[in-house]
């Protein structure tokens, strides 16, 4: 396939452009370094994330660095399935990513990506999760920039494992650390817990309910960049609450700031048919992880418009108020139940769901 022909940079076409008839599943010789490495990156990757960073396809890219404080992070995902309801590993790879450097307070510059694909899996299927990944970061107004590939002898690599290490730039005048919670403080979640981890959950069982519950994956710096123009410094802490859930996130910031959280149920957003599937399976829903979920602890003056400029955002139409910080129980979380009691929401000891991300 000529360069001509590829499909136009954030267009993949529809259909694998790695030909059925010569190769329909990842072989070793994809990992080799020889002609089929160069045809896979060429046809399939350059293909789908073409960028003026990416084409000259060199050991790695140079980019141009905006003013600013740099901010980096890197993930490996590994979910399983690869492919559930409201995303797959592609997109997933992007967004936790994306989010993970808005929890900086930063806005993504480029994200690299690492395959490590297993001998045997469908070229129609890496030729999905790649065009979901370049939907993905296209949607986030990121590019992919670099990356690399390795083939795993088959039943060594589950289909797909993805590492993507992403760049971004924290604006002056914008310092978001856990540390920086403070007495006084009211804490906003952007919207329901818990989607992702039982949409996960219901693929990988076999389980079904009245209608389809789908993952929250998504991007949020556009949501962040919002609040952050808006309030600035005001904004102190920011966390997406991924493995572990809304209460392994909590925790960790209460630790790091020396505070205690208190925390109302009732505020808490979640979906009655999440809820339901939590309390059939024997989950607490603020363990389970989140994808698309952001929680923001902010000075106690500017609750009241960050919670106006959450729901603003599509991403953040069921924003709340869920509780604030307190000089009290300092390093502990504790949650007025919805029965009026109080209850310590403590860290996650184990997992309740693997490969959950």
């Amino acid at each position: 396939m000529s360069d001509a022909q590829l499909p136009p940079a954030g267009l993949p076409g529809l259909q694998c452009p790695i030909p059925r008839s010569e190769y329909p599943q990842v072989t070793l010789a994809h990992g080799g370094g020889g002609r089929l490495t160069h045809a896979l990156i060429e046809r399939m990757f350059l293909a789908a994330f073409r960028n003026p960073a990416l084409e000259p396809l060199h050991d790695g890219a140079v980019l141009e660095v905006p003013a600013g404080r740099l901010a980096l992070s890197t993930d490996s995902y590994v979910v399983s399935p690869l492919f559930f309801p409201g995303g797959d590993i592609g997109s997933l790879a992007v967004h936790g990513t994306v989010n993970d450097l808005a929890m900086c307070g930063a806005q993504p510059l480029a994200l690299t990506a690492g395959f490590v694909l297993e001998e045997g899996l469908p070229m129609d299927d890496l030729w999905r999760i790649v065009r979901s990944m370049a939907r993905a970061a296209k949607d986030a107004g990121v590019n992919i920039v670099t990356g690399d590939t390795k083939v795993v002898d088959r039943g060594k690599g589950d289909g797909v494992f993805i590492n993507t290490t992403g760049i971004g730039i924290v604006p002056e005048g914008v310092h978001i650390a856990p540390a920086r919670a403070r007495p006084g403080d009211r804490v906003l979640l952007s919207g329901r817990i818990a989607d992702h981890g039982v949409a996960i959950l219901s693929v990988r069982e076999g389980l079904s309910f009245e209608t389809t519950i789908e993952s929250d994956s998504a991007a949020l710096n556009g949501l962040v960049g919002a609040l952050l123009g808006a309030l600035g410094e005001r904004v102190h802490v920011l966390r997406d609450p991924t493995r572990g859930g809304m209460a392994s996130a909590v925790n960790e910031i209460a630790a790091s700031a020396k505070v205690g959280l208190r925390l109302e149920e009732r505020a808490i957003p979640l979906a009655e048919q999440v809820r339901g599937a939590c309390e059939i399976l024997g989950l607490d829903p603020l363990y389970v992880a989140n994808e698309g979920k952001c929680l923001a602890i902010v000075a106690p003056g500017a609750a009241e418009q960050a919670l106006a400029l959450l729901r603003a955002h599509p991403l953040g139409r069921e924003a709340a108020l869920i509780g604030e910080v307190v000089a009290d129980h300092p390093g502990r979380v504790m949650m007025r139940s919805r029965v009026g009691g109080t209850r310590i929401v403590d860290m996650l000891s184990g997992e309740q769901l693997p490969r959950i991300c």
